[in-house]
């Protein structure tokens, strides 16, 4: 088996491809950065320029699978300019990819999962989603979801088999939220937002590559909700990863008005609530390694910790 994965030097793409290397599989990878292409033993770069409509065509050599996770990342401040990047970056390479599979004629034979975002499901503090969901988020994040899910669709006309993960907050000491979080709690800064009755579905880096290579190596196919099954408040994620870190929380909630000063309309990030459903996956035998946040956050810190310290020795601190 040999998979394509765009986003591959991403957070997410990082992880599924090593595990894909640990199972064995082939894992040919597309990159803007022509720096960073490698050429392995079962790891092999591409070049490609999304926006351009430029590919390497000799990427398909062989693949019997994409995963695509391109997209610009959404946590920085949404100025006009950076909210078009962040639609088009996601739009572009699915155009690119489809426009490229159709001239090839190969994509039959293909099965394409591609990253959604549970950012699709409209903001409430009391809705309990799944996939069945047909109601969209009145927000930016909202239109972005629901047009990148109709790229995504598109690939149905060539016959492939089309999976869509809705991905949640991927919890990770290398990237994402978390370390942000983390440093202000360390700091003795962090706090909850707003009510901190915010709903947030989260899933730990490991379960959401597995579950990825999972719907591969299972020929699933349709929606399915990338988060962990018990969905916890904000007020409760910062709680819980204060006692990890074994500091005490000393702010009050910080108020949505300010944060919305600093942050402008991103900050609708920390405020959008959605509480998502993973009996679906579960029920095709998924099981996950991570179920709650205390035994999530306690494995990452723990396992940052090793990694720490075996960085330390290589480094010669100790010696």
């Amino acid at each position: 088996m040999k998979v394509l994965i765009t986003g591959a030097t991403g957070l997410i793409g990082k992880a599924i491809s090593n595990l894909c290397r640990e199972k064995g599989i082939s894992v040919n990878y597309l990159t803007t950065d022509r720096s960073k292409i490698k050429n392995e033993v079962n790891y092999q770069g591409f070049y490609w320029e999304p926006k351009n409509n430029e590919i390497d065509v000799k990427c398909f050599e062989g693949v019997t699978a994409i995963i695509n996770l391109a997209g610009a990342g959404i946590a920085r401040k949404w100025t006009n300019a950076y909210k078009k990047k962040i639609l088009s970056s996601r739009t572009d390479s699915l155009k690119t990819l489809f426009i490229a599979l159709k001239n090839l004629d190969q994509a039959e034979r293909i099965s394409f999962i591609s990253a959604a975002a549970i950012g699709i499901y409209p903001n409430s503090l009391s809705d309990f989603y799944t996939e069945e969901e047909t109601g969209v988020d009145t927000s930016f994040l909202g239109d972005v979801s629901k047009i990148w899910e109709i790229e995504i669709d598109k690939f149905q006309e060539l016959n492939c088999t089309v999976t869509k993960i809705r991905i949640g907050l991927v919890l990770s000491s290398e990237g994402g939220a978390l370390p942000n979080m983390e440093n202000a709690v360390k700091r003795f800064i962090g706090a909850a937002f707003g009510s901190g009755e915010q709903w947030q579905s989260w899933i730990h880096i490991n379960d959401i590559a597995r579950m990825f290579l999972f719907i591969l190596e299972n020929n699933l196919s349709g929606v399915y909700n990338g988060v962990a099954p018990n969905p916890v408040t904000n007020k409760k994620m910062v709680k819980e990863l204060a006692k990890v870190l074994k500091k005490p929380l000393f702010l009050p909630n910080i108020p949505q008005i300010i944060l919305r000063l600093v942050l402008g309309e991103m900050s609708y990030l920390l405020f959008s609530s959605q509480r998502v459903s993973s009996k679906k996956i579960e029920k095709e035998g998924f099981v996950f390694k991570f179920n709650n946040i205390c035994s999530a956050l306690e494995n990452i810190y723990s396992e940052k910790v090793k990694k720490d310290n075996t960085d330390d020795v290589l480094s010669g601190e100790y010696v």
